[in-house]
């Protein structure tokens, strides 16, 4: 289902709209799917394993070049095996529909790194 959200494009937020919450929430975030978690109804998070540091790098920067192309910038964490990505739309500190396609776009990442 994510692969639908990835289709789409990020739309940059002007501000004065409200996070996303409740139902509207749930069901973007079920159809994402892949293990992202909501937290507190504030961002999305997710940690992806590799087998070593330079595949982590890899895929940071693929997420990285997503974001560029998308105009929509997460917080990034890279370690030995692990690349942890936590987004959220800062202009209204919470989540927009944005930032569950920008997820699906690196799930998709994932599948293509995987490859």
């Amino acid at each position: 289902m994510s692969e639908e959200l990835a289709k789409k494009e990020c739309v940059p937020c002007k501000g004065g709209v409200p996070p996303l919450k409740g139902t509207q929430l749930e069901g973007l975030h079920g159809l994402l799917g892949n293990d992202w978690i909501v937290v507190n109804e504030h961002h999305l998070e997710k940690e992806y394993k590799f087998k070593n540091f330079a595949e982590a790098l890899d895929f940071t920067n693929a997420v990285g070049e997503i974001a560029e192309e998308q105009q929509h910038h997460p917080d990034i964490l890279t370690t030995y095996g692990k690349t942890k990505v936590t987004i959220w739309t800062h202009k209204i500190d919470g989540l927009t529909e944005s930032d569950f396609i920008f997820a699906a776009k690196v799930e998709e990442a994932n599948k293509a790194h995987a490859v």
